[in-house]
């Protein structure tokens, strides 16, 4: 560990070489590598966080490239995960940090296996049903993590450290059902927004991994850029002012899997995500097979076919991204004539 590396952040009093030593040997989970989770990864690799495993189910495209600053057109002609582009990315930034990224979208079957040896977990998805996942992981296992979301010019954030603040499900008792809150497609997203929250995120998380958790924010931050407005929301007493059913009852609905929706339309991507009946699929064959019914881009993570206007992307695990619709029945009956269900 070579500290010279941070003596710039280490000669920040509060932080100190105390504190950089304990980022050192701390891991956490980047949840998403969209416009958030870049940032997040990146500011964590640099600032010399020990490991930081990024899991994101996607893989990277032009329309990202406005906010998510670690990909760019090579890693769009190539069809590359966004987890893996934004490894190599960081990886060459910071060869000292074990970076260790999963192609895979989260679910109640994989959350705990990915939280393994993990110390704290940045939000960085597109959707509330992946946050209250988290929420109900974070909560069981005692895992604090930084909520964050973006939308248009306006973004929020708020630490959770499980027993001592208020959890998502305190905030907000019920996952906002499908349909019902804006996407990136209907309001659009500015870049600037996007690096305001995943700075208050990660500087969070660096208090609580450094060892300073009495530093840590304690409440609902809302900023919106355009006007110019950050709006504050104290939620200190939240959690003794409510009967929260996970972190007071334990219980843990999403975890479980009694609450899940799926298939899923992608937000911002007019996409559809369905799951194929397999728990791997032989890329190399499925590649030569539709090799013969139009142009297709093949990698060790991913094929990818073009057909009727559409987009197909079948990933080794089964997980299949429809584009160029969000109608989840044209999406399966697409999948269903070209790759079988």
């Amino acid at each position: 560990m070579q500290l010279d590396r941070y003596i710039r952040q280490i000669r920040y009093a509060r932080l100190g070489e105390a504190g950089q030593r304990r980022l050192c040997q701390s891991s956490v989970l980047v949840c998403g590598c969209g416009a958030l989770g870049n940032l997040s990864a990146a500011m964590l690799v640099r600032a010399g966080v020990g490991q930081v495993r990024i899991v994101d189910r996607d893989f990277a495209e032009t329309t990202n490239l406005q906010r998510q600053l670690l990909f760019d057109e090579d890693d769009v002609a190539q069809g590359l995960p966004k987890a893996v582009a934004a490894a190599q990315k960081l990886a060459r930034a910071n060869p000292e940090v074990h970076i260790e990224p999963i192609v895979a979208d989260i679910t109640a079957a994989n959350i705990e296996k990915f939280s393994d040896g993990i110390h704290l977990i940045v939000d960085a998805t597109d959707n509330f049903e992946t946050r209250f996942l988290i929420n109900d992981l974070a909560v069981k296992r005692g895992i604090a993590w930084v909520y964050g979301g973006c939308l248009g010019a306006e973004g929020q954030t708020m630490t959770i450290v499980p027993g001592q603040t208020a959890c998502l499900r305190c905030l907000m008792p019920e996952c906002p059902p499908p349909g019902s809150t804006p996407t990136c497609d209907v309001a659009g997203i500015l870049a600037p927004v996007v690096g305001v929250i995943a700075s208050i995120q990660v500087i969070e998380a660096i208090k609580i991994l450094s060892g300073n958790l009495e530093a840590i924010s304690r409440k609902l931050t809302v900023v919106e850029l355009w006007d110019g407005e950050i709006r504050q929301f104290d939620v200190s007493q939240l959690r003794d002012q409510i009967d929260c059913p996970t972190c007071k009852r334990g219980d843990f609905a999403w975890l479980s899997g009694r609450e899940t929706s799926r298939p899923s339309v992608l937000c911002g991507r007019n996409a559809v995500q369905l799951s194929l009946p397999a728990e791997s699929i032989p890329l190399e064959d499925l590649a030569r097979r539709l090799g013969t019914i139009g142009p297709v881009l093949a990698n060790p993570y991913l094929v990818k076919l073009k057909v009727e206007n559409l987009e197909i992307t079948v990933f080794g695990d089964g997980r299949t991204i429809v584009t160029g619709t969000d109608d989840i029945a044209l999406a399966k009956t697409v999948v269903a004539k070209y790759i079988g269900l």
